[in-house]
């Protein structure tokens, strides 16, 4: 089955594919310059993703998915939430958002026993336009002193998931995929996509 995934961000991209497995083709708007960039002005991570999906998919054919997703900390009121990926700017590099992270935590004096976050993913499934399903999953943690470990991307390096010592970012891509905010999204788009396997 192919998929079209509203995003540029290659490691997201990758990220899906490798969830889904291979009875999915999954590619990206990287071959579509053509295609503008959907504002984010949504105020939850559901508005976001509907936007992304609905938007991309008017201009291209077949199914769209749009993921927006994001760290919700305790201690910072939710923050950084849907501002995840421009946390510390516009254009910040995942370095700057960990580091603005790191020293908002320490201005409020989150001790270990304060640093409890989430990882929240909404995945918005569309076609020629219109909305099929949202689809959801999180995953409860801790956010680490520093950053540890070189895999993944955005906040991995300082999250710590429950029940694991280890961050996204040291965690073999295998187990993140399993037990991810993502993944677990992503198996529930894939029972609806299975069903419109069966209907087409």
């Amino acid at each position: 089955m192919q998929l079209i995934v509203a995003t540029r961000n290659a490691h997201k991209t990758r990220e899906i594919q490798q969830i889904l497995g291979q009875d999915f083709a999954v590619s990206d708007l990287s071959a579509h310059p053509e295609i503008p960039a959907t504002r984010e002005h949504g105020k939850s991570f559901e508005e976001n993703a509907m936007l992304k999906a609905i938007g991309a998919s008017s201009h291209l054919p077949g199914l769209v998915v749009a993921d927006d997703s994001g760290l919700e900390v305790d201690a910072l009121g939710g923050a950084p939430g849907i501002f995840s990926a421009r946390y510390a700017g516009k254009n910040a590099t995942d370095q700057q958002n960990i580091d603005k992270l790191l020293k908002k935590l320490a201005r409020v004096g989150a001790r270990e026993t304060q640093r409890a976050a989430r990882f929240r993913c909404v995945i918005a499934l569309a076609r020629e336009g219109a909305l099929l399903g949202t689809f959801e999953g999180a995953v409860e943690g801790t956010i680490a002193d520093a950053p540890r470990g070189q895999s993944g991307f955005g906040y991995d390096p300082v999250f710590v998931p429950r029940g694991f010592e280890a961050t996204f970012a040291q965690l073999p891509a295998v187990v993140k995929n399993k037990i991810s905010h993502r993944a677990k999204a992503i198996r529930a788009l894939s029972r609806k996509l299975a069903a419109l396997k069966l209907t087409d």
